[in-house]
């Protein structure tokens, strides 16, 4: 899998969760608060300002003489107007205070102005914050009733000290954000520790169990679901030990067993072959069933006599004594002589390069050989064939024939001791560790890491194929490695 794309892990997510959680609550918490206290500030600011012009417009009015001279309308923006604060009045066509004002006055605040209300608008003038508040002027009339007078003031009041208390608020929000932020990651962090540590010794723990180290045992810590997996691994663990020590324990017992039976046949088996000796020298002579009894004790003694040396052969290599004898062979005068020991050379088809040489046990080779082509000539169809071929640090020899092939169900199996593919054949001529003996003899060549190899399979054309790949520069045997089932072969 492309490592741009590979789930994230525990610790990241975790970190993810806990920033975005800190983040998102702290947005919610300091924006809410930020938007409550600007408008509490703009609305203190705002009905201070209105307060304030109409306390200073009460003390002026009501106009007792309209229309008013353009003294009284300077007398009423000077009264109006302050350090902070400028002031325009208007009359009709008149007018008298800060020009620039008018500028700041929308159609919208006039047309409310004129109907008589008290109305303010916050504006941007020249790009700072300002509040313009407008209202009319009162007239008293004979009876002392006010009327709207047709006066207009407008002040132009400024909110910059809000504007900057405001700021000071956005400021203290995006640090309070990056402090939530810095806290949320840290709480993260130490939880991520608290969780990924037990899961990561779980993790080593499975791993050195999975390797074979049946003693692992987990620390219990606390008494929370992370403790109860530790006790149930340890449990596990324990209980697999004992049954993995048990199942050794019968076969190395089994192993035992047939080792010892294969070696004391050997003794009567060498007196029976013996015999047998005479028996087919003499079994010409014999009459009717006498000499055909006299051929079968002599063939049964022989592959009685074969089963025990596999059996031999295998307790060999369970027990890590098989080594190799290595010599310089030459590849193919050793496949020309494995065919014509047997009388297999008009048989078999061969493609066999001359000067391939490697570094090999002839005499484990010779055994690989007469397994795989023996096999192709009981099971498969003709022709068989054995080619070989060189590479740098390699030969490989494939074995072939043209026969139905192997079903798919047998592959896994092919290599398995005494395993047969028709499961009522009883009784076959050979002993059933042929094919698992060839095997572990090719796995026996190896080079540095790099062991022999040989694999089973179909050709795309027909029949079966059997390919041994061995290292033209073997080196002694090591320990042999936990055997393994090899995919695809043939009974």
């Amino acid at each position: 899998m492309n490592r741009l794309w590979r789930p994230a892990g525990l610790r990241l997510r975790l970190l993810l969760a806990f920033a975005s959680l800190g983040l998102t609550t702290t947005a919610v918490v300091a924006g809410a608060s930020y938007v409550q206290a600007r408008d509490v500030i703009l609305q203190q600011a705002q009905d201070a300002a209105v307060v304030t012009l109409t306390e200073q417009i009460a003390r002026i009015t009501p106009i007792r003489s309209l229309p008013p001279s353009q003294a009284d309308l300077e007398a009423i923006a000077a009264d109006l107007s302050d350090r902070d604060d400028s002031a325009l009045v208007t009359y009709q066509d008149s007018s008298s205070g800060d020009d620039q004002l008018s500028a700041a006055l929308s159609p919208e605040l006039r047309a409310e102005v004129s109907g008589g209300r008290v109305v303010w608008q916050r504006r941007a003038v020249n790009g700072y914050p300002y509040l313009v508040i407008g209202t009319q002027l009162m007239v008293s009339q004979g009876d002392g009733t006010p009327l709207p007078s047709g006066l207009e003031v407008y002040r132009l009041h400024s909110l910059e000290a809000e504007q900057r208390s405001i700021d000071r608020l956005a400021t203290l929000a995006w640090l309070t954000g990056g402090l939530s932020l810095v806290f949320a990651v840290l709480l993260a962090l130490v939880a991520a520790r608290g969780v990924l540590r037990p899961v990561q010794e779980l993790g080593q723990a499975a791993r050195r169990l999975g390797e074979g180290d049946l003693t692992t045992r987990l620390t219990v810590r606390g008494s929370d679901e992370l403790a109860g997996v530790a006790r149930t691994f340890n449990h596990t663990a324990e209980r697999l030990q004992r049954q993995v020590g048990e199942l050794r324990r019968m076969e190395a017992d089994a192993r035992r067993f047939v080792a010892d039976v294969s070696h004391e046949l050997r003794t009567p088996l060498a007196a029976m072959t013996a015999v047998t000796d005479v028996l087919d020298e003499e079994a010409p002579r014999l009459p009717g069933d006498a000499g055909r009894a006299a051929r079968l004790v002599s063939q049964e003694t022989q592959n009685l006599t074969r089963l025990v040396n596999d059996l031999i052969e295998v307790t060999r290599f369970d027990s890590g004594t098989a080594a190799l004898a290595l010599d310089d062979v030459d590849v193919a005068a050793a496949v020309r002589a494995t065919l014509r020991a047997r009388g297999w050379t008009d048989q078999v088809v061969s493609d066999l390069p001359p000067g391939t040489l490697a570094r090999l046990d002839p005499r484990r080779l010779d055994v690989i050989l007469a397994n795989l082509v023996g096999n192709a000539l009981r099971h498969g169809a003709p022709p068989v064939s054995v080619r070989l071929r060189a590479e740098p640090d390699w030969v490989v020899l494939s074995v072939g024939d043209r026969g139905p092939g192997l079903d798919p169900h047998v592959l896994p199996h092919v290599f398995d001791r005494f395993y047969k593919a028709d499961t009522a054949r009883s009784r076959s001529e050979g002993s059933g560790l042929g094919l698992a003996i060839a095997w572990e003899n090719a796995r026996l060549h190896r080079a540095g890491a790099d062991r022999g190899s040989l694999v089973a399979g179909n050709d795309p054309a027909g029949g079966a194929v059997f390919t041994l790949r061995l290292p033209r520069c073997s080196v002694g045997s090591a320990p042999p490695a936990a055997r393994s089932q090899a995919a695809g072969g043939r009974p």
